[in-house]
Parts: structure tokens; sequence; C-alpha cells
């Protein structure tokens, strides 16, 4: 480089000596002979034919969309500027080894296109949390603090023929990584997924209908195998894309559907009637204090404007846009007819809010090319071939009024395994067709219809009623008429699966064992979706509570029960009945005749007992539900949410005779060691003998919390609270624990291993309340209520005396135990107390 510039410079100075010995002539030039400067490119937005050319495909839509070559347009009326636009991406295909599938969604927003303050256009990401009326002085506070995100910046390439419209590149946005819409964050950390590969991400097609568009794109990401080098607090799942090819592609659809422009009239929450909801902040010139708007999801229903005379009248009419599920074609043919008849089954409760035919499924029209199984105007059961032994409903919902937009409900194949499992062990002692490994079409079918009902009923707005079933008494679960004409709970929202405490002599058929669409369900569709014509949310509120208040007052089986209250045992999963010690005991008695005949139940040809472990398993595993089931009346508190017109307490605890009866049930049912769950005759075929029993890990499990210092002081605290006379104090139930756990003491019998086992439990539970290892462990955190510190209450004071009572009772049994383990065990249990009484 340096010789070439001095050459250069070289042949400059020759130049400049000649010119310096020989005067040059230089000519005139006349002025119109001056070249013209070149003129400067155009700046701005292009005519629209300039850009739009012949060679465009163009589809007209929300946004018409062009192509050009590979480039991808969108032009926007300025009619939709700043209306809000909900962006719904999902896997449209999906890698394997995720647990991720075609149909499942991966993100979700609320964005709005504006016009920028240059030849621009800007997407914002709708983040509000707050809002207030434009006619408020507060509104200027409200939106100085809820500025939106611009997420992307787009030049205006040209207008619209009209000048009414605007037309932007998306070709680098959808081809991009951008976390509107793509996988989010969080997703991407989970999946282990690294930066975008460009080269192999691309726009399959983007298409235009009249409220949405849709994109659907390829997206590689590159991904390295976590090979176990280091840790990380994030959980992650490397797919084996990654192991196989370093990289991880996705097929992706966003939908990009228009919200109304005028909302949907809210109807506010209320905790008597199980509703999702959401939720946001108002603030107005007139409160002295800021209201939360919280309202429920649900679709907007309407009566068409030629019905609405009959609507008044009380006259059923069908709506004005029905709501409409379509069955994914992937789906198994055999198992469709039954998916179809589960969103069916909800017309009926449809028809108490004055529609008809108001919901139905349909098979998906697998002809008709201008359908998308992505598309957001569409409801569909998407079905997963997945080894996931389940199902899930959710629903898409306009943010600002809860109404329900649509929803793609996930069906995983393997959830018939589930199915069968449940109703083996839950039934087999009364209905024969359960007693095979390999249910019939006709059987799985009707277990699929009701699942199908359940996930549907989310869709619809409806969450889970588990206080349902305690409504029904128990001795109905045995009569036949009763129970085969209103079901054993009265919500199918509920996790009640099947009645099992009917005994083989109550002749009971499938009607009266199945769940169904019950006297809840349907009131709960009356509620949300019934109009009020009230003039607003809040006038409709007046209205839907005194509805509750009417309702429950005539039929105390339309309460909800909350999935979330860990106090309340009318509030359980998988219970059944107003008394679960009663119902639990017969459901043990049906797991006593099944137990026996397991071997032939589960027997198929060259089976390596990989079937009797598996439902030896489901048994032990249901046993323990009953022990918990009954285990949560110990310590229970009652929550009755009530408005201010209706009597009584919202809290109050679990009666006390109830509590003393769970908890001689555990003891004869669990503490006393149960022998038929002890079959060696089916444990020496599937277990081997290196690790502590089933039964043994359920007795510690269930005693353990039975005794520990959380559930000791809420009795403590609502003796206190109620009185002592009717409540269930802490010394009573150490007491009768005690006699349970420790009835060896009096009758001098030989403790078998497990019941010694549970001996040391039981210790070792009080003696960690007195001397905890740390000063934290003086304390329990409790759910909803930060960490709880017992150092200072009464409960070290109650624990310690009991241990210095049951040391005594230990010493004075020892000198008449002859069985030598026995007495090796309470010598050992003793010297352990007195440690912990007298550390040293």
């Amino acid at each position: 480089m340096k010789k070439v510039l001095l050459s250069i410079l070289v042949l400059a100075t020759a130049t400049l000596t000649f010119a310096q010995k020989k005067k040059e002539v230089v000519p005139i030039v006349k002025s119109d002979s001056i070249p013209p400067k070149p003129a400067k490119p155009p700046t701005g937005p292009k005519k629209y034919q300039d850009l739009i050319t012949e060679k465009a495909i163009s589809k007209p839509g929300l946004f018409t969309v062009h192509k050009i070559d590979e480039k991808w347009y969108l032009e926007i009326p300025d009619s939709i500027m700043k209306r809000e636009i909900m962006a719904i991406t999902r896997f449209s295909k999906a890698a394997g080894g995720g647990n991720i599938y075609g149909g499942e969604e991966a993100n979700e927003q609320t964005i709005s296109w504006e016009r920028g303050p240059k030849d621009n256009v800007f997407l914002r990401v709708i983040t509000t949390i707050s809002v207030a009326d434009s006619t408020n002085q507060i509104y200027k506070a409200v939106t100085n603090s809820n500025l939106n995100p611009i997420a992307a910046a787009f030049e205006i390439k040209a207008l619209g023929k009209d000048s009414t419209s605007v037309i932007i590149d998306v070709t680098d946005f959808f081809n991009g990584d951008n976390q509107v819409i793509n996988i989010d964050p969080s997703g991407k950390k989970f999946l282990n997924l690294a930066n975008l590969a460009s080269d192999r991400s691309y726009i399959k097609t983007i298409n235009s209908y009249p409220i949405n568009i849709e994109v659907k794109t390829v997206k590689t990401y590159n991904s390295y195998p976590n090979l176990g080098f280091g840790s990380s607090p994030f959980p992650s799942a490397t797919l084996p894309a990654a192991y196989a090819a370093g990289a991880v592609t996705f097929e992706m659809n966003t939908s990009f559907i228009l919200l109304p422009k005028t909302p949907m009239t809210r109807r506010y929450f209320d905790p008597r009637v199980g509703y999702f909801a959401d939720y946001y902040t108002v603030f107005s010139d007139n409160q002295q204090k800021v209201q939360e708007d919280v309202f429920v999801t649900r679709w907007r229903l309407e009566p068409k404007e030629e019905d609405l005379d009959k609507f008044k009248r009380g006259e059923l009419v069908e709506p004005k846009k029905p709501i409409i599920y379509y069955i994914d074609p992937a789906t198994p043919k055999q198992w469709r007819p039954y998916l179809i008849a589960g969103v069916n089954d909800w017309q009926k409760a449809f028809e108490k809010a004055g529609f008809r035919n108001a919901i139905m499924a349909k098979e998906w029209p697998e002809n008709d090319t201008t359908m998308s199984l992505e598309d957001a105007r569409y409801s569909v059961l998407r079905y997963f071939a997945s080894d996931i032994e389940n199902a899930y409903g959710p629903n898409v919902h306009d943010p600002r009024s809860g109404e329900i937009l649509e929803s793609h409900i996930g069906w995983y194949h393997n959830v018939m395994q589930l199915l069968h499992d449940w109703y083996f062990i839950q039934t087999a002692a009364v209905d024969p067709k359960a007693r095979t490994m390999n249910f019939d079409d006709s059987l799985m079918g009707q277990l699929i219809r009701f699942v199908s009902s359940h996930e549907v009923g989310h869709t619809l707005g409806l969450r889970h009623n588990m206080g349902s079933s305690s409504k029904t008494p128990v001795e109905l679960l045995r009569n036949k008429a009763w129970v085969e004409a209103n079901g054993h709970t009265a919500s199918i929202m509920d996790y009640a699966r099947f009645n099992y405490v009917a005994q083989p002599e109550d002749n009971i058929s499938e009607v009266g064992l199945f769940p169904r669409i019950g006297a809840y369900d349907k009131w709960a569709i009356q509620w949300g979706y019934t109009p009020t014509n009230a003039k607003d949310a809040k006038e409709d509120a007046k209205i839907t509570n005194k509805w509750i208040i009417d309702s429950l007052s005539a039929n105390p089986r339309l309460w909800f029960g909350t999935e979330t209250n860990p106090f309340d045992p009318r509030s359980q999963t998988e219970d059944l009945s107003d008394n679960n010690v009663k119902a639990s005991e017969y459901g043990i008695k049906n797991l006593q005749r099944i137990v026996p005949n397991l071997n032939t139940w589960t027997k198929e040809e060259a089976d390596k007992y990989d079937n009797l472990y598996n439902m030896y398993n489901q048994v032990t595993t249901q046993f323990s539900r009953y022990m918990g089931h009954v285990l949560k009346n110990v310590g229970g508190i009652y929550e009755t949410p009530k408005s201010v017109e209706q009597q009584g307490d919202v809290y109050e605890p679990t009666p006390k005779t109830m509590q003393q009866d769970a908890v001689g049930f555990l003891n004869k049912q669990l503490f006393t060691t149960p022998n038929w769950l002890l079959d060696k005759s089916l444990l020496n075929k599937f277990s081997n003998p290196v690790a502590a029993e089933t039964v043994g890990n359920i007795q510690t499990n269930i005693l353990n919390s039975l005794i520990s210092s959380s559930r000791l002081n809420r009795l403590a605290i609502t003796a206190n609270r109620f009185g002592a006379a009717n409540t269930y104090a802490a010394e009573d139930l150490l007491n009768d624990v005690k006699k349970g756990v420790w009835s060896e003491l009096s009758t001098k019998k030989p403790i078998d291993n497990l019941r010694r086992n549970l001996q040391k439990s039981y210790a070792e539970t009080l003696m960690a309340i007195i001397n905890p290892a740390t000063p934290a462990a003086s304390g329990f955190t409790l759910a909803g209520f930060g960490s709880i510190n017992i150092k200072n209450t009464d409960i070290p004071s109650i624990v310690r005396a009991h241990l210095t009572s049951l040391r005594a009772d230990i010493l004075a049994a020892i000198p008449g135990t002859t069985d030598k383990l026995s007495k090796y065990h309470l010598q050992d249990v003793a010297e352990r107390i007195k440690r912990a009484l007298e550390p040293k």
C-alpha cells in the first residue's frame, strides 16, 4: 500500500513541475454547458404503484398482505391504528422430546400499531395494569405511569391507494427472533435454545382474513447439549435434536386477532361461583380508595336481534354466534364421537341461561384448505401423541373484559392410561368390566367423554369445584335410585372421579359410578351467561349477588369449594361425600376386595409382572389418598365466602367429633399395620426387599404431618378463637394418637417392625419441635401467611410435657416386654427422649 501511494505522489509532483514551465490556455465554457448535478434520491414513502407492482401477490383482510419476490408487506388501514390486537403464537409443529406439541400456545400478547413521529409505524405491547376514565383528572397520572413499550419500528414504504393506509415491510420482523411473537425467554431457557439461526429460519405463509391475519414461520435455534458440567438454577431440557444436530427447529403460527372496538360488558368475579378471572386497578377522581376490578372470563353469548322479544319472554333462542369446537383430524376415529359428546353435553347447561344449541363440536373439515388448525378464529381439541397422562382446557380472552375468544384444548393420547387405572382401582370391586388391563372401546369411550366435558368446562371459564362432592351425604352414594338420578357429585369440575363408596351389594350401574355435568355446573353457566340487562357492571353485580343468595339458600348442593384452600377438608381432590371418614372406610373395603384378585385381573400373556406392579402401586396410591382425605379434618377450618346479606360466619373449625373420628380412623386403618396390603404372594413378584415398604412410607408421612408443628399450632389458635369446648385441642390430638401408635405399652404385645419404625418417627418428630436443628427450624412456612415461628407459643411446652409423659410410660412398659427387639426398641426411644429433654 505504501509503494502505490508513493508513485501517486511522484506523478503529482511531475505534473506540477510541467505546469510551471508552460502556460496553459484555459478555454471559456458557456454556463449552459455545465453538466447538472445528479439528483438526490427521493425520500419518504413511495407511491403505491411504485412499490406494489404487478408482481405483487395480494390478499385482502384485516390487513392486506402483499408478497413481492421474497419480501412480505402489510398494508395497515388508518382505522386499525391504536386498536388493540391479540397476538397468539402457537407451536404448529414442535421438536420432539420437550413435552411440547403442535397446537400448544407459546406466547400471548396484546399489541397495537400506531404512526410514529417520522415516516414510520410503531408496534407497542399493551401492558395495562391500571386504568382510569379519560374524563377524570387522575387519568393523566395513570397515563404518565403506564407507558406501553415500543417493541418494534417499521419504515413506511408506501401509502395505500387512497392514502388511508400505510404499507410496511415485515420480512425481517417475522423472520427474526423477537419477544412479541416467538417463544418467550423463560421457554427458551427451559428448552436450552441459544441464538436464532437466520439462514435456517423463514416465513412460510402469511394469510389475511376479515378479523385476523395468520403468520406461519419456521424458526431454527442453535442449541448446545447440556452435558451436566456445572449447575444452573434454572431447570432445562435439552432436546434430542440438539444432541443430533446442534440445532432445534420449530414451525410457529402467530394469529393477530382484532379485539372488539367496544369491549363486552364485564361480570364481576364472586368467590361463591367458580370462574377464572382477570383484573386491573381502577383509579377515579371520586375515590377514597383504589378499586380492584376483578371480572370473570366467559364467551360473548347474545341473542339474535330478531329473537330479543322471545328471549325476554323466557323462550330458548339460538345465540348470534355459537361456541364451536373442532376435533383435531389427528384424533383416532373411534374416540371422536365421545369427544364430541363431551362437548355437546354442555348444551343442557346453556339452556339454563336461555340459549339452545349454544355449544357444539364438529369434526374438522379436512378438505377445506381455507381453514387452519392454528387460526385464532377456531377453537380446537388438539390431539397430542404423548405419553403424558393428562388433558387440559385453556382459553384466550380479551384482557379488557374477560371475553373468551378461542380455546385449544390439549388432549394427550396417554390420558387413557390414567383413566384405566382410576376406573380399575375405584370400581373393579363393583363393575366386572373394570377387571382387565384393556377396556373395550365403549367403556373407554365413556371415560373419555367425561374428561372431555371436564376440560370443556374450563374453556367456558369454570374453575375446579373441589368442594362439590362434600354436599352429597355419604349414604346416598349407596342408594341406587338416588345416585343414578343425581350423580355422586354435583359438578363435573370436581376431582371426584368415580363412586368408590358403592359396594357390590348396592348393584349400582355405570350411571351411578361416572361423573357428569351436574346441578352446580348448570347453575354456574346460568349465573355466568344469563344477561341481566343492567346499565353497568356494578349494577350487574348487585343482581348476580342476589342470584347467588337465593340459589344457595334453595339448594346447598350448588356450593363452590375453591381448589386453593389448604385447610378446608370439604374442598379436596379425589374425595367423595360429606364424611370422608366413612367414605374412606367404604373405599378400603373395596380395595380389600381387589387386592386378592390382582394376580388374575392383571394377567396378560408374556407380561413380566409389570401390570401387577403398576396396579399394586395404584392400590397403595388410592389407599394413601384416603388417609390424606381424613387427615385434612384434623385442624381443619371451614371457609364459606358470604356477602353481608347472608347469615353466619365465614370461618369455623371442623366439628370436634369429626376430628376425633379422623384420628380414630388413622389409628385403626393406618397406624395399626395394614397387613392386607403386605401380601407376600404379590410383593415377591415385583418388589425387591432392599428399601422401606411403601406402606411404611405412607404411615410415616401421614404421622409426621398429623403431629407437625404447623397442625399443632393451628389447633392451639382455633381453640383460642372458638373456645376449647368447641374445638379439638393440641393435647387431645397427641393423647389420641399416642393411644393408637403406642398401644403396645399397655398390651405388652410384640411390636412389629413397621410399628417400631412408626414409633421412632413419632418421637423424632416431637423431639425436633423442642430441639430444632437450626433457629429457622423452630418455625414453618404457611402458604399465603409467610413464616410462622412457634418458639414462643404453647406448642413447645405441650410437646415437652407429652414427651416426658411418654418416656415414663415407656420405662414402665420395658420390664414387662418379653420380645427382644421390642425391648431394645423401647430402651432406645427412651434414651433418645431423655437426651432431647436434657441436652448437654
